[in-house]
Parts: C-alpha cells; sequence; structure tokens
C-alpha cells in the first residue's frame, strides 16, 4: 500500500463513505464504547452521528480524503463563531437514540473548554484499520499541515493517550486533558503554524495582533 496516496478535497458524494469511515477507525476504540456501550449499536449509531458533523463541515470547514476513501480528515474553520449544525438537538436523538445523552455531555465538556482563539478545528483524522500502519496518518497530516501553514493559523484538536505521539511529531503540544465521566481521557492539542514569527495572525493588511493563547482546550474526537 502507497505512503503517500493521491489525496484530494471531498465531493459531497463522499459524505457518506467518510461518516462510516471515521465511524470504523472510531470503533474499536475507548471513547465508542463510551458514548455507545451497546456494541450491537455502536458502529450504526456513531455512523449516523458522524454524518451529521461530515455534512456540517462541507459547509463550514472542508474535508480531504485518499482516492481509495481509506484516510480523512475533518476539520471546521474556527476563525469566527459558526453555528452548531441544523436542528442538531432532534437529529442528533434520531441518530443516537438513548445514547444521545452521552454525546451531549461530551459535546458540552469540550465545548467548555473549546478555544476561542482564531483557529482551524481538526475534528477528525480517520484510517480504516484495514489501511492503518502504512503510514496513511502521517501522509494526511503532512498534507494538512501544508494547507494550514499557507493561512498562518495555528491549529487545534482533541485526540485519545495513544495517539498524542502521532500528532507531537507534527508540531502539536499538549494541553490540559479532559477525563470523561467513567470513561476515557481526552487530550487536546496545539499547533502554531510553522514561520518565524511569535504572533498570530500574521496579516499584512491588518495592523492588529495578537499573541498566542497559552492553555486553552479545543473540541472533537480525534483518531489515527
Amino acid at each position: 500500500m502507497d505512503a503517500d496516496p493521491r489525496i484530494r478535497a471531498a465531493r459531497w458524494a463522499d459524505k457518506d463513505p467518510v461518516a462510516a469511515l471515521i465511524a470504523d477507525a472510531l470503533h474499536p476504540g475507548a471513547l465508542a464504547a463510551w458514548l455507545v456501550p451497546d456494541p450491537a449499536q455502536r458502529r450504526q449509531v456513531l455512523t449516523d452521528v458522524l454524518a451529521i458533523w461530515v455534512e456540517h463541515a462541507m459547509f463550514y470547514g472542508d474535508i480531504h480524503v485518499t482516492d481509495d476513501l481509506t484516510t480523512a480528515t475533518v476539520g471546521f474553520h474556527r476563525y469566527r463563531a459558526i453555528p452548531p449544525p441544523a436542528h442538531y438537538g432532534s437529529r442528533l436523538t434520531e441518530a443516537a437514540g438513548p445514547h444521545a445523552d452521552r454525546f451531549d455531555l461530551l459535546d458540552t465538556l469540550l465545548s467548555a473548554q473549546r478555544s476561542t482563539e482564531p483557529h482551524y478545528h481538526l475534528a477528525f483524522l480517520a484510517v480504516h484499520p484495514d489501511a492503518q500502519q502504512a503510514g496513511r496518518a502521517t501522509a494526511m497530516l503532512r498534507h494538512h499541515r501544508s494547507r494550514l501553514d499557507r493561512t498562518d493559523l495555528p491549529s487545534w484538536t482533541d485526540t485519545t493517550t495513544d495517539a498524542q505521539h502521532l500528532y507531537a511529531r507534527h508540531g502539536y503540544t499538549p494541553r490540559p486533558s479532559i477525563p470523561l465521566p467513567d470513561g476515557p481521557v481526552l487530550c487536546p492539542m496545539r499547533r502554531n503554524p510553522d514561520g518565524p514569527s511569535d504572533i498570530w495572525p500574521a496579516n499584512r493588511g491588518h495592523r492588529r495582533q495578537v499573541t498566542r493563547a497559552t492553555c486553552v482546550s479545543s473540541h472533537s474526537g480525534a483518531s489515527s
């Protein structure tokens, strides 16, 4: 399997396969088990809930995939406040059923810690289980980094403890962790854009300069 597959922007027709891909990547982990304790329902519930967020990213962020749809990144442009998905409460209840409270709690805890600085939010990095250990996550993070550095914006993500080392290799540094009640610990991480300046943003047409935020946390799940 190629370590550096062709990466492209996702199309509207890719949104359901991307949701299923992220569900497959999350399914074996402790976060998925915490969100949906019933293993018989887990994959379908994850897929249905993720479909809401993947669709939302089509409007308020971006999605990139490998041509074979085995790897994807889903991100949001949090350069300013963005709304929640349309009719999110009712759609979450329909998608998650009795597990909706867990998803709602997760969102509440992460939103409370979310960075208020303008940033790119890497919500998901997913690699299909059959394509893992083949350099796909590294290739996607390199691609993500090259795009992000052109915008001169910091990036935030949340990951699990066992995936921190992957993000650390790409310039992310840990922020205070978020323990879930009777569940796993999520690890917010922040990355500065590559460049000589320690000031954000480097906008030539705008005189105001904002120094980097220190310890703040952000949103959303990530996988490797």
